[in-house]
């Protein structure tokens, strides 16, 4: 929780003294966790602009003017994988049985009714709610790029625009990842074959554009109008049944030229390897690898089904993993080798995906839970390694390197956790981490800022108090 201590002329938010037109605010922490294994009791956070300009330790009381954050602080959780109008479906395929593969016709059918202006109204109210878990940095696998039949709109990036107008109006940072989507899956030919892909089907045809080459005339205009302070745009590639091989050099190229971020769907299914190999003689890492997207910029999402030399491709490429425990666990993907890849130096992230649950601290724990379940071993991470994987190095997949901590220069990103919950009670000290990581909860965040600007105060989103009569109405709107 958050309150105010009287000013006495130094107040919070005066004018820098050599930028007159950017703000110094100031915030003293409770607790803190300024990196490595244990937290800071006292820290003072000043903040120019929208960047952290000081941070002061061991401050016993907090300054005049400075807004207290009672609880512990930690840096802005990072979302590196979301599919906003996925969050339409939560309640609603939880009520059956099949695979993900039956699910997926249940996604299709949301992503027929979407619309420019439902679309905007459906991510901004997830996107707050993102918030108010204590995300405060999204990346946004976008691949509804087209009208009903895959028409391209009058404006051939209005889908993309209004992704990222509902990101800035629910006071998220984002990272558009500008999907690659050509082909409906796996033919029964091979390689060089003419079906060794299937044409997209009618469900699928909003989301391509024919080939790499208009894919990335698209991207290109959409990232050109919408990146800003808070907005920057990547590339992705859907998977590696949806890009057919003679295509996947050209996105890798647009994303080098950019200097930006490249994710893709990876080895969710055993069907997309055996697939892969039967077609391509090759896992679907490796083949991503031989055609330049596997490199330092890349984020391989979910990466479940791995092999030994999968692992060692993406330890040598300095390649993030994503994995998106509460999704994976949701549609039966299966248990993804994180021990494994944090061993070989593979860095990594959390996601929400599909949004069955939105809490960063759920996915953040469930990488150490779903490593015990799988090994019948416990503590194969140290809180602060999951923090890490929820903050700094989620930043740096979505092209944010300056996010993610709390440190002089840093984006001034940051979510104040309450420790007086039903959750978080009886908390020590020498294991507050722990706390943070293992018993807190969504619920139990009170305060979020995003660039210095205070997006959630006292449990609430401050542009969108009712966010649940939101989501409601947001949700109505497309159908679900």
């Amino acid at each position: 929780m958050s309150d105010k201590i009287a000013s006495t002329g130094t107040a919070a938010d005066e004018a820098a003294p050599d930028g007159p037109h950017e703000r110094v605010s100031t915030w003293w922490a409770e607790h803190a966790w300024l990196g490595g294994d244990s937290a800071e009791t006292g820290v003072l956070i000043e903040v120019t602009g929208d960047r952290i300009s000081r941070i002061e330790r061991d401050v016993v009381e907090a300054p005049a003017g400075a807004t207290v954050l009672r609880g512990i602080t930690v840096p802005g959780f990072v979302n590196a994988h979301s599919h906003a109008f996925h969050r339409a479906l939560r309640g609603h395929t939880q009520a059956e049985r099949g695979s993900f593969w039956t699910w997926r016709e249940r996604m299709y059918a949301v992503a027929a009714r979407l619309q420019p202006d439902n679309y905007y109204r459906l991510a901004r109210a997830t996107f707050a709610e993102m918030v108010l878990a204590g995300m405060t940095c999204v990346g946004e696998f976008h691949y509804v790029h087209h009208d009903v039949g895959g028409v391209p709109y009058p404006e051939p990036s209005a889908m993309g625009e209004a992704i990222a107008r509902a990101a800035r109006d629910a006071g998220i940072r984002l990272t558009l990842l500008d999907t690659c989507y050509l082909a409906g899956g796996f033919g029964p030919g091979f390689a060089r074959d003419s079906d060794a892909h299937v044409p997209l089907s009618e469900a699928q045809s909003r989301f391509g554009d024919g080939t790499a080459a208009r894919w990335a005339e698209r991207a290109t205009r959409t990232r050109d109008r919408v990146t800003g302070d808070t907005v920057r745009v990547g590339a992705a590639v859907h998977s590696v049944r949806a890009v057919p091989a003679d295509q996947l050099a050209t996105v890798a190229e647009w994303a080098h030229r950019h200097e930006t971020p490249i994710h893709a769907h990876v080895s969710e299914q055993v069907a997309e390897n055996d697939d892969c190999l039967r077609v391509y003689g090759v896992t679907p890492t490796e083949h991503l690898a031989a055609h330049g997207v596997l490199d330092c910029l890349a984020s391989a999402v979910h990466a479940t089904h791995l092999t030994d030399d999968d692992i060692a491709a993406m330890s040598a490429r300095d390649a993030f993993a994503c994995f998106c425990v509460t999704t994976e666990r949701d549609l039966a993907d299966g248990l993804g080798p994180a021990a494994e890849l944090v061993e070989h130096g593979v860095r990594l992230t959390i996601g929400s995906d599909s949004h069955a649950v939105i809490d960063p601290f759920e996915e953040t724990r469930g990488i150490e839970m779903t490593e015990r379940v799988a090994s019948h071993k416990r503590g194969h991470f140290r809180a602060s390694e999951l923090l890490e994987a929820a903050t700094v190095h989620g930043a740096a997949s979505l092209g944010w390197s300056e996010a993610g901590m709390l440190d002089v220069g840093a984006l001034a990103d940051f979510v104040t956790i309450r420790l007086d919950s039903v959750r978080t009670a009886g908390w020590a000290p020498q294991s507050l981490l722990e706390t943070v990581v293992f018993a807190a909860g969504a619920g139990d965040v009170t305060d979020v800022v995003v660039g210095g600007t205070p997006v959630v105060a006292s449990g609430v989103h401050l542009a969108i108090p009712n966010l649940g009569a939101e989501l409601t109405a947001a949700i109505a709107a497309v159908g679900a």
